[in-house]
């Protein structure tokens, strides 16, 4: 089955930026979609961004104009640029790979099929 393995998380301070990545592996097409989620201590599991198979992108309103999701050539590899990175964004993030989830429930967690393990990011005031 499909895997995900995220990296680059970390620590820094409000304001800085960091950049996530997400490789996926095993039967991945060009049919896929990916997604990063977030869930901080106490919270929900919550869509920050994801990027449909045909290259349209959804955000979060929280994120929008803060964080870019993006993919490589092969699209088999997702990224995260996060820039003015507030306290609030704290979590584990994860990314996930599914196919056929109709746009509007794109940051839908419940809708997604496979995840990653998570990546730590904390941000510091």
């Amino acid at each position: 089955q499909v895997q995900a393995m995220e990296s680059g998380g970390g620590s820094v301070h409000s304001g800085g930026s960091m950049r996530l990545s997400c490789v996926a592996s095993g039967p991945f097409d060009e049919r896929d979609q990916m997604g990063w989620f977030r869930q901080a201590p106490g919270k929900e599991r919550e869509g920050v961004a994801a990027i449909d198979n045909d290259g349209t992108t959804k955000y979060a309103d929280s994120v929008k104009g803060r964080f870019t999701i993006s993919q490589n050539y092969a699209r088999n590899a997702l990224y995260l640029q996060m820039s003015s990175l507030k306290p609030e964004d704290t979590a584990m993030y994860y990314c996930a790979i599914d196919s056929g989830i109709r746009q509007p429930y794109l940051l839908l967690p419940t809708v997604w099929s496979y995840w990653g393990q998570g990546t730590q990011v904390t941000v510091s005031s």
